[in-house]
């Protein structure tokens, strides 16, 4: 396995990037330039934090029970959903939104970008255990520009000579001051399923609020979502493309205390995930030699 050591002597960047091997083994890559600062899990690619200076509470939320642990997904930040999403279609033992985000990614580049902003590049490592839950030949490559604004580019190659479905997400969860003082913009209009006590579809009439439970998944859209803030009084502005659907959840009380890793009694209401994702009707197919690319881009701002 790559140490800490050697991935500062090749793709380190002196005072903007440096890498690091956490308590419980894993290695972590620490960002701080000008613009912002950020912490990515190298297991399951896994961006944890990111904060731009222009904003004195974090932007993506990280449970404080958050655990790193080898084979083991992390609560918060932006885990990597793939190469399916929710429960795998026919096999009811592998793991829901796939193997990605617990097993190991190798650094495949680094460097500035002209505005001063960090990029890593990472790739997911083949093993014997992830041929055994997806035997197509391909890629994963995610690209995170760190800066004032945060970009993230999730890349399939298909390397093979037959097609292949994917279904997909960033499962982006963002800090926000109360759950109960949030709106989301921008899906007015859409429909979604509704997975709270089943799964319902319906048409969403005007901006989301909640007072409960929830978990719906917007389908044939690939509308800018914004979280309004009233309590924090900002904005955060989620733009994507080669998504066509949006996850909005958050679990409430009784589900967030069967969970136990929300940051109790209360770390949920601090809390809400915007995903971007391909899934049910909205899966897609990678053709032979082709790539598919899911790009999103998160912007705060203060109101």
């Amino acid at each position: 396995m790559t140490t800490a050591q050697q991935l500062n002597a090749q793709f380190g960047i002196s005072g903007h990037l440096e890498f690091r091997e956490d308590t419980g083994g894993l290695i972590v890559a620490e960002i701080n330039n000008p613009q912002a600062s950020a912490s990515l899990c190298l297991q399951g690619a896994h961006l944890m934090t990111w904060r731009p200076r222009s904003q004195t509470v974090p932007v993506i939320w990280l449970s404080r029970d958050a655990k790193l642990a080898a084979g083991k997904s992390i609560r918060g930040g932006a885990p990597v959903c793939w190469p399916w999403f929710g429960a795998h279609a026919s096999e009811s033992g592998f793991p829901g939104h796939g193997y990605a985000r617990t097993v190991p990614w190798q650094v495949i580049e680094s460097g500035t970008e002209p505005g001063g902003a960090t990029r890593l590049t990472l790739r997911l490592e083949e093993s014997e255990k992830t041929r055994a839950q997806w035997s197509h030949a391909c890629t994963l490559d995610l690209t995170v520009i760190v800066g004032e604004t945060l970009r993230m580019e999730l890349t399939t190659e298909n390397t093979g000579k037959t097609d292949f479905v994917i279904g997909e997400a960033l499962h982006t969860y963002f800090q926000i001051g109360d759950i109960g003082a949030v709106r989301i913009n921008g899906l007015a209009g859409c429909d979604y399923w509704d997975k709270v006590g089943g799964s319902t579809f319906r048409k969403q009439e005007d901006a989301i609020s909640f007072s409960g439970e929830t978990d719906r998944v917007y389908i044939n859209t690939s509308a800018e979502c914004v979280i309004e803030d009233d309590k924090l009084k900002r904005r955060i502005h989620i733009a994507k493309s080669g998504s066509l659907s949006t996850v909005v959840w958050t679990p409430w009380t009784e589900k967030a205390n069967k969970m136990g890793d929300m940051g109790q009694p209360d770390g949920w209401r601090e809390m809400v995930c915007v995903e971007s994702v391909n899934a049910i009707e909205n899966v897609v197919k990678v053709a032979a030699g082709t790539r598919h690319t899911m790009i999103v881009e998160y912007r705060a701002e203060r109101v």
